[in-house]
């Protein structure tokens, strides 16, 4: 399998959704994708650690030779806002414990990678991800939100190669 192999993180600590896309110049090949609910019962520490654990676990399945995830958005809510940012952290850190080059991204910057509006919406989101990815399926929203992700990371490094820029630095 030639290309680029690109996990996408769309960090949550109730629900994380990951998907991964093979990108081969500019054709994209869906993966696989999913969702990991870490218990609710359990303790922060614990929670954190089964999404580590997870995230390890998807990266060992398939490899992925580049990272990308979406930077955590200002919420009115602060509680909501570091319990993402937690999840966040996880997830750069699962995925550099493995060796995994990461980038980051806004969601407006995903959004109008995917949608071309960096306000669009998360139907509008999964709807592009359908068409760009048919093999998918009828996707959940975190899972068409992790899998946007990479498509966005794809877009961005397809751009940057052609501009004989770096791969995999972070961007946003």
């Amino acid at each position: 399998m030639s290309g680029v192999l690109i996990l996408g993180v769309d960090p949550g600590l109730n629900r994380c959704g990951w998907g991964v896309v093979l990108s081969d110049g500019a054709r994209l090949s869906y993966i696989a994708h999913g969702v990991i609910k870490p218990p609710s019962d359990q303790q922060l520490a614990s929670r954190l650690f089964d999404l580590f654990e997870a995230l390890g676990d998807v990266i060992e399945q398939h490899q992925p030779h580049e990272c990308a995830v979406e930077e955590t958005f200002v919420n009115s809510n602060a509680r909501a806002a570091l319990a993402l940012g937690q999840a966040r952290g996880v997830a750069l850190a699962a995925a550099a414990r493995r060796g995994v080059v990461v980038a980051e991204y806004a969601p407006t910057t995903i959004k109008k990678a995917i949608v071309g509006s960096g306000s669009a919406d998360k139907a509008q989101v999964a709807f592009m991800v359908r068409r760009l990815l048919p093999a998918a399926g009828d996707v959940t929203a975190d899972a068409a939100d992790a899998l946007g992700v990479a498509l966005c990371h794809a877009a961005h490094d397809l751009a940057s190669r052609r501009a004989g820029g770096r791969r995999g630095a972070n961007r946003g």
